[in-house]
């Protein structure tokens, strides 16, 4: 397999300092710092930029924001915008104070200074490159904010990745190719099978299945004994997901809930077992519904993976994501973006949890390592062909690929699974029909 090229720019080691505060009151000082990450094409990242009274310690690289590249958007970026010849570049803007209101009352915002770095050839080389590193002033003098300093980093790593898609819909058992640039090639196939678990079949021991035949009643009460296989070119399979814990209305509203959610075992070979599996992960999801004027549902996901390979074992919370339910959205595996998304939550919130993330991601950093994997899948009553990404560094062969293949089936499968119950399902003669 062949990964397209991708490259990773970080942005950190973040810190402002006003050198001109010891010699007179700046209220700046007593204010919170935060700053706009923007680049061209790309949403605007914001964090939090501390105060800074001591030195650097330059060697050490706290990544405040990430953009990743393909080589699409390294042409965009490279080329001339419209109406005039000016390149793109990569900009910082920082400010002092707080957006939003207190009582009733707008606060502004104050802009302190703006940082550029215009994108150059160096970007599209494909080679690790620091960019800057190091102080910059960008207040203007003679200002109230005059002199203040801005502190940080930014470096481009190499980030290949593999490019995966599945042909069809992920119930229509579709076959999954790799994508490389217009070529498409054969990997894997992808068989789905909804409560016709046979005793025979390993996942057996595993799966939650009614046993009864009737899909249609049994799905207006509860969705369960769906599981996937993946199968590599030889027809092997070499990897699974199944539903352990069967997708149930809670009490007082009819769509699977936080409370009690359902459950995903996502598996791989035994190697130590012939046609036995070992628990890789455990993949979660339940729906919720915000109000606000607008109905706007969601389906959240929760994935561990099991660190000793026993599903009773030591699991470690490596993705908690919330997808639109109509429009679906992008599942990743990312830690970087998972512990920022994290922290700005609860310094949103001002300490109190998310209701959205339970922020256990402590362990997380030393297990993925930056960007692991990603599924974009569409929303309900919509046909999905999810679109997966891994990154090569962790793939050392087909069967690690495989693994993610099954986890993205099973996001892609959740999205139908949480829809609310009352909803009358269509009968077709098609045998996967809905």
């Amino acid at each position: 397999m062949d990964p397209q090229a991708f490259i990773r720019l970080s942005i950190g080691s973040l810190g402002i300092r006003f050198p001109e505060a010891s010699k007179s009151s700046t209220p700046a000082l007593s204010s919170p710092c935060a700053c706009e990450i923007r680049l061209r094409g790309f949403p605007v990242q914001t964090t939090q930029i501390p105060f800074i009274s001591s030195p650097i310690n330059n060697n050490s690289h706290t990544v405040a924001s990430t953009f990743y590249l393909e080589e699409s958007d390294l042409k965009v970026l490279s080329s001339p915008r419209c109406f005039y010849n000016a390149r793109s570049f990569l900009e910082v803007v920082v400010f002092t104070g707080r957006r939003g209101t207190h009582c009733g009352v707008g606060t502004k915002r104050r802009q302190i200074g703006v940082f550029k770095l215009n994108v150059g050839p160096e970007w599209g080389e494909g080679k690790p490159v620091i960019l800057f590193n190091g102080w910059v002033g960008i207040g203007k003098n003679g200002q109230e904010l005059g002199g203040a300093e801005l502190h940080l980093k930014v470096k481009l790593d190499p980030d290949p990745r593999y490019v995966f898609q599945f042909e069809d819909e992920t119930k229509l058992s579709p076959q999954i190719v790799q994508l490389q640039g217009n070529v498409k090639q054969p990997i894997f196939s992808c068989k789905f099978i909804r409560d016709r678990v046979s005793q025979v079949d390993p996942l057996s021991t595993f799966a939650s299945s009614s046993g009864d035949g009737s899909h249609q009643d049994t799905e207006r009460r509860e969705r369960k004994g769906w599981n996937v296989k993946i199968h590599d070119l030889s027809g092997s399979a070499v990897a699974a997901a199944f539903i352990t814990t069967p997708f149930v209305p809670s009490t007082g509203c009819d769509w699977v809930a936080r409370s009690n959610p359902g459950a995903w075992l996502i598996v791989r070979p035994d190697p130590y077992q012939h046609d036995s599996w070992q628990p890789w992960g455990k993949l979660e999801a339940w729906r919720e519904r915000r109000g606000g004027g607008i109905i706007r549902d969601s389906v959240n996901f929760r994935f561990h993976v099991f660190s000793d390979g026993q599903e009773g074992g030591k699991n470690l919370l490596i993705s908690e994501i919330s997808l639109g339910a109509e429009k679906g959205g992008e599942f990743f595996i990312d830690t970087d973006r998972q512990i920022r998304a994290t922290a700005e939550a609860a310094a949103a919130a001002a300490a109190v949890p998310s209701p959205q993330s339970s922020g256990d991601f402590t362990e997380l950093s030393p297990v993925a390592g930056g960007f692991v994997m990603s599924c974009r899948v569409c929303g309900e009553g919509k046909s999905s062909k999810p679109t997966v990404q891994l990154a090569m560094r962790h793939v050392t062969c087909v069967e690690d690929a495989a693994i993610f293949m099954a986890l993205a089936a099973a996001v892609d499968l959740s999205i139908e699974a949480c829809r609310p119950f009352r909803r009358k399902i269509r009968v077709s003669s098609s045998r996967n029909s809905w």
